[in-house]
């Protein structure tokens, strides 16, 4: 009824300009041929292009149903870890709407009027200049853990359109500046995953580490933990 795949990042989901053939939806479809009578190939989320992480997809339209209404009614966990810039102290609870950016139609961004979005985080590890979190999203709008942790002034170490690129945390070593300069994507990770299956009603939860490329950069920040 279902699969449950573990992305990684560079990975696009859906194809797009760019993207025809090398996508997950591509690749489901060659290997699961009867997602092909499955609205848009049995996925029902999505993962940005480079974040790692777990996702789940229909094998049929009873299945897409039923795990659409759970996603309208915020009952699917979906749990992340992230590096952020910035030292946080705590964690807390981000609600702040979300919508397409105004001006910048390829970016989204918290807007008055965007659609409710939802976000807990809490620490982990804290570094000198940034801090290991794990966030859960109440809510699944697109970029959320991205663009609310921009908002409160922590952005994802790595990320291109929200404030993270080419910002190194301060008193590293040379080795440790270099694993740092060296990742070219958004520090963000889906490590966990849990819903109730379509078809026996039973509660299921996944959950998949943080790719090696990942790990290198949270042990690299580890030479200022605090």
């Amino acid at each position: 009824a279902i699969i449950v795949v573990a992305k990684p990042a560079g990975r696009v989901v859906h194809p797009a300009p760019g993207h025809r053939h090398d996508t997950l939806a591509n690749g489901l479809l060659h290997r699961y041929p009867e997602l092909a009578e499955v609205e848009r190939a049995g996925i029902v989320h999505r993962l940005d292009r480079d974040t790692s992480g777990l996702l789940v997809v229909a094998r049929t339209p009873a299945a897409r149903d039923h795990l659409v209404a759970q996603f309208k009614a915020h009952s699917i966990e979906r749990r992340y870890e992230a590096v952020v810039h910035g030292e946080l102290t705590s964690g807390g609870r981000i609600d702040a709407p979300i919508a397409r950016h105004p001006r910048h139609r390829t970016r989204f961004a918290v807007v008055a009027d965007g659609k409710p979005a939802v976000t807990h985080y809490r620490v982990r590890r804290r570094f000198r200049g940034a801090t290991l979190i794990g966030a859960e999203l109440e809510t699944g709008r697109t970029h959320q853990v991205r663009i609310h942790m921009a908002h409160i002034g922590y952005p994802v170490l790595g990320d291109p359109l929200y404030g993270g690129k080419g910002r190194v945390p301060p008193g590293l070593s040379a080795p440790a500046r270099t694993v740092v300069q060296g990742f070219k994507h958004q520090a963000l990770h889906a490590e966990r995953l849990g819903l109730i299956h379509p078809e026996t009603d039973e509660a299921m939860v996944w959950q998949w580490p943080r790719p090696a490329g990942m790990t290198d950069l949270v042990e690299a920040l580890a030479e200022t933990e605090q």
